[in-house]
């Protein structure tokens, strides 16, 4: 079966020194990997350097039953103006585009989730004025589409109550009590959550956020996702995310 779809790069690998694996998000399919050989001719139909993170491609290929790694037909870039360019934009697309490649799961229903996926991408790159919340806004709202969105009901029934409210990370709700495990937000920093997750990246500016606040704010919801999702690991780029947008 011939699959033709746009997709989303989350992650390449060596595979030998001739080919790459590469995991990509697509819209028909969900998570596909390819196994992609290195070729540098301006023959080819795939050639291996349009694959970066989080870059935009459409794609082509014969869908093989039972899974395992698909082989690409043909592959063209989805033009982006200023993220692999910008060294703050291409620093958020390094660091979502490891995010995305342990959130997203095969098994998902991704059309919406990949809608959002695409819409951010190209929101990043057009974006001329202040996103240094935008990494923040987005992993909040991926939370939506993975199934364990935060539950702001009792800072909606009362805006006080949010300051004397803790946030607890493994029920993924605000409670007044203080939660008998260690993984929770403290009362002081808690109530700045609510304000992030009503934000929209049109509006995301509004928030002012010291480099320390954007920091801790990022270890929270990195942490938050390591509860929610089975081996969530580490993340390599997340220090350099935080170097950039955590000294402001």
């Amino acid at each position: 079966m011939q699959v033709k779809s746009r997709g989303v790069v989350l992650r390449i690998q060596k595979y030998n020194d001739e080919a790459q694996i590469v995991d990509v998000f697509t819209e028909q399919e969900g998570r596909v990997g390819f196994l992609v050989r290195i070729s540098h001719s301006r023959r080819s139909n795939v050639k291996s350097s349009l694959f970066q993170p989080l870059a935009l491609v459409e794609l082509e290929w014969s869908h093989r039953a039972g899974g395992g790694l698909q082989r690409l037909k043909w592959v063209s870039a989805l033009p982006l103006s200023s993220v692999p360019y910008d060294p703050y934009k291409a620093s958020i697309a390094l660091f979502l585009a490891e995010f995305l490649s342990y959130a997203v799961r095969e098994e998902q229903d991704s059309r919406w989730l990949f809608a959002y996926v695409i819409h951010s991408v190209e929101w990043l790159d057009t974006c001329a004025g202040n996103f240094s919340n935008f990494h923040l806004v987005f992993l909040l709202q991926l939370s939506r589409f993975l199934g364990f969105y935060p539950n702001l009901s009792l800072t909606e029934e009362a805006e006080s109550v949010t300051e004397g409210a803790y946030f607890d990370l493994e029920s993924g709700c605000f409670t007044l009590l203080r939660p008998q495990h260690s993984h929770f937000v403290e009362s002081r920093e808690a109530h700045l959550l609510p304000l992030l997750m009503r934000l929209r990246y049109e509006t995301m500016h509004l928030l002012r956020l010291s480099g320390v606040e954007r920091s801790r704010l990022l270890g929270v919801i990195n942490e938050y996702y390591r509860l929610h999702i089975p081996g969530f690991p580490e993340l390599k780029s997340m220090t350099v995310l935080r170097d950039l947008f955590g000294a402001e």
